[in-house]
Formats: structure tokens, C-alpha cells, sequence
């Protein structure tokens, strides 16, 4: 027997005892990832498509609309929509852009791709290299099934063995000490930004990571710490005000960003939602260990965002008032903001 088989056992006896436990879960409970975990059912609901994942993405708008999910540990995207202007030309970072689906792809850390039928759902799930999912796209009521089916058709692997190879992925670099770091130029950068791009590049260059970047901003103007309930706060005035915002989600692999209003906002035990019919989110509060307001400075004038942190260090989610390069911040953003650092 295999290690794939004595897996696969191990995860029917779990689902025996725990008939509701989702795959993730049941992948924490067993310690193995979650593409490993389902690379067990290949041939039993699972099918495993092309590593050629640029290929299968250019094809998704044909799919009409969709849902699509990304998440880390702490925080679930789901955005309705079709898959347009996929932009597969940059080897670093691609792109779809549309004001429903809008995805920054970092193709470097997927790798394994495969086609899932559980039910009446179907879906399209990417994992990387690691085992860990990366992004899911799910059929919808308004979906093409048959170009679903073609799709799977197309790229269906020659091999459609059972289990997947995965990786241990590098830890990331212990954070300096501030008595290494160039405070002084480091503060200067900041205040002389003039794209919200280029902040990611100037953490790089001096050597800083994201926490430790808003402990040594040049002043709170620039970053100031606040109250993790604040989020909740937060997204519910957005609904009562009508204000629109973007809520961007990633991991190592993808950033999935809605942009527009949130309605309906509810919770369930820790978790705070937004429930609305094309877009939702699931944020669990009890692991948020900061929450930060952070501005940086553009050409368009000060770009505000609110920044949610996990006890690692990493970005959960980030929040936005709605905007376009060359259109400065709302005003109505600016004030709520105002509001939560009270």
C-alpha cells in the first residue's frame, strides 16, 4: 500500500467521524497539505490538468461567470465574476483585470492544477509547489458548463496517477534588528514615495519588513497603530455610508482585490462577513494580532490604507477607499479613517 493510499484511508475515516469537515481542515488534521489531499481522489472526482497553468488561466473567461476564491489562514475572498484581460506577458507578476475579477498572479509559486467535481460543484484549483491552494475558481448558476468540460478535456495530464510531489518552501529572513536598519534614509524614502508600487520596493531596499517598515515610519501621520475591532467598525460604516472600498486577500501566489461597496455584514462566532451576492468575505478576528492605518505618498496625494496582521507578520488584508491612479483618495475614505484612529 501507499503512502497515498494509507493517506487516503486515513482521510475516510476522518470524513466517517466528521462528515462536515471541510478539505482544508481535514488536511491540517492529518499534517499534510491540502493539494496532497486531494490528489487522492484523482480518477474519483478529481482530474489532474496541465502544468502549463498560464495556458488553462488564458481560457477561463470562457468559462462566463464564476466565483472566484482565494484566502490565507485568516481571511476568505469570493468574487463574482468573469475572468477578463488576463495579461500573462510579465514572468513576475501577471494579471486579470475587470471590475469584478482583478487578480495579481505570482506564477512562480504555482504548480499543480486540477479540475474538481464534488456533487453538482465544479471547480478549478491551483496549489503550489508546496501543496498549499493557491486559487479556486468555482461554476455558478450563470456558468458555461460545457466550456467547462472542454476546458478539462484540453488539458486533462497524460498522467492521472494518484499524489503530487511537494516541496518545503524557504523560511522567510529573520526580521534585522532597527540598529542595522538606515532609520534616517529609510524615513526620507518614505516621504518621498510617489507610487504605492514602490513601497514593496523600498522595504527591499533597506532591508525592512512590513511591521517592522510602520514601527519606524516617519511619524504617525504615516503609520499609527489601532484597534483590531476597528475592522469591523470599519466595514460597517462603509455599508451604512455607501462606501465603496477595495479589499485586497492574498498568499504567496495571488492577490484577489474587490473593488465597490460592501451591504450586507454579519457575524458568526469570531468570524466577521460580508454576505453580498457577488462578493464575500470571511475574516477571522480572532487571529488579527495588529491593525495599522498606513498612508504613503503619490503624485495623486496621500494613499490611506488599513493593514491587518497575523501573529507572523504577514499580511491578512488590506483596505482601501476606491480609487484610480491619477483620481486622488476619496474624501469620504479619508474621514472614516480619520474616525477609527479617534
Amino acid at each position: 500500500m501507499t503512502s497515498t493510499d494509507t493517506l487516503k484511508e486515513k482521510w475516510n475515516a476522518l470524513k466517517a467521524e466528521q462528515p462536515h469537515l471541510r478539505i482544508r481542515n481535514a488536511a491540517d488534521a492529518l499534517g499534510v497539505s491540502e493539494g496532497e489531499l486531494l490528489s487522492t481522489t484523482v480518477n474519483e472526482g478529481a482530474t489532474k490538468l496541465s502544468s502549463d497553468i498560464p495556458a488553462i488561466l488564458s481560457e477561463v473567461e470562457s468559462l462566463g461567470k464564476v466565483m472566484a476564491l482565494t484566502r490565507n489562514d485568516e481571511c476568505v475572498h469570493e468574487r463574482k465574476g468573469v475572468y477578463l484581460n488576463g495579461d500573462f506577458s510579465n514572468p513576475h507578476a501577471q494579471l486579470f483585470v475587470g471590475e469584478d475579477i482583478d487578480l495579481r498572479i505570482f506564477g512562480s509559486h504555482w504548480k499543480y492544477a486540477f479540475a474538481v467535481v464534488e456533487g453538482d460543484k465544479k471547480s478549478l484549483q491551483f496549489f503550489g509547489k508546496d501543496g498549499l491552494a493557491i486559487h479556486k475558481i468555482y461554476l455558478t448558476k450563470d456558468s458555461n458548463e460545457a466550456a467547462f468540460d472542454a476546458l478539462v478535456e484540453k488539458f486533462k495530464a497524460e498522467d492521472q496517477s494518484t499524489g503530487i510531489e511537494t516541496e518545503a518552501i524557504a523560511p522567510k529572513a529573520e526580521e534585522k534588528p532597527d540598529s542595522e536598519i538606515d532609520v534616517e534614509g529609510f524615513q526620507t524614502a518614505w516621504r518621498e514615495l510617489k507610487d504605492t508600487h514602490n513601497f514593496f520596493m523600498m522595504l527591499r531596499q533597506f532591508g525592512v519588513s512590513r511591521l517592522q517598515a510602520l514601527r519606524l515610519a516617519p511619524d504617525q501621520t504615516f503609520a499609527r497603530k489601532i484597534d483590531n475591532e476597528k475592522i469591523s467598525k470599519m466595514l460597517e460604516q462603509a455599508s451604512e455610508r455607501n462606501l465603496p472600498i477595495m479589499v485586497f486577500v492574498g498568499n504567496r501566489g495571488n492577490i484577489q482585490i474587490h473593488t465597490g461597496n460592501v451591504k450586507k455584514t454579519m457575524w458568526h462566532g469570531t468570524w466577521f462577513n460580508v454576505m453580498d451576492p457577488n462578493f464575500n468575505l470571511h475574516l477571522d478576528t480572532a487571529k488579527i494580532a495588529e491593525t495599522w492605518v498606513v498612508r504613503k505618498p503619490t503624485e495623486d496625494g496621500l494613499v490611506t490604507a488599513i493593514e491587518v496582521f497575523n501573529s507572523e507578520g504577514e499580511i491578512i488584508v488590506q483596505f482601501f477607499g476606491k480609487r484610480k491612479p491619477g483620481i486622488p483618495e476619496l474624501e469620504e475614505w479619508r474621514k472614516l479613517v480619520g474616525e477609527l484612529e479617534k
